[in-house]
């Protein structure tokens, strides 16, 4: 069973998508990861990208421990359908939008869609990614360096990772500093930053 661990929904379960196409992030995992994000302060009024979302988890686990809208993605029908149900059913719904399509294609598109890189307004304050584990290296770099390219990323703004424990260190782009890593039995979550404003040459 997949739940909400904390915060204003917390308790509440979550439907999941059907199939082998997805791979749920554990309660354990997330527990120890937005102990975390709290830790670091990063969640109140956060914008968040939850990119592979599957059925919305991080996202929506984000949004009841204070986030304040997010938008998820995904390629796969089943995880669309799961993580708008669960959007609805947790009461979140005008605060999600989620998206059915590749990855690359929704960043190559902006923060503010077809029309190209937004303001601020229209950028993410934490990105969260749990790609299937078969996604080779190369193509996780170049998804990585969209971010920063098309301008997702707020000042200041939180990447976090989520790969197998027997990964290599992520290639992150120029515009992410790694900044730490945490190993939970088998997953293995990495942590980068987006430089500040008064960081920015």
């Amino acid at each position: 069973m997949t739940r909400i661990i904390s915060g204003a929904a917390g308790g509440r379960r979550l439907a999941t998508p059907a199939g082998s196409a997805t791979r749920p992030t554990s309660d354990r995992v997330r527990e120890a990861l937005f102990s975390r994000l709290e830790h670091l302060d990063v969640l109140a009024g956060a914008r968040v990208l939850d990119l592979y979302a599957g059925s919305g988890a991080l996202a929506l686990e984000a949004l009841s421990r204070g986030a304040r809208a997010a938008v998820l993605v995904d390629s796969d029908r089943s995880a669309v359908k799961a993580a708008r149900a669960n959007s609805r059913a947790l009461g979140f719904a005008e605060r999600v939008e989620v998206r059915r399509d590749t990855v690359e294609r929704v960043l190559l598109g902006g923060p503010a869609g077809p029309g190209g890189p937004g303001g601020p307004e229209h950028r993410f304050d934490l990105v969260v990614l749990d790609p299937p584990y078969e996604l080779d290296e190369q193509r996780l770099a170049d998804v990585l360096a969209l971010l920063v390219l098309h301008a997702w990323l707020a000042a200041d703004a939180l990447v976090v990772l989520e790969r197998s424990g027997r990964s290599p260190q992520p290639m992150w782009p120029s515009g992410l500093e790694a900044s730490g890593e945490r190993r939970y039995g088998e997953t293995r979550m990495w942590f980068a930053d987006a430089p500040g404003p008064d960081e920015v040459a």
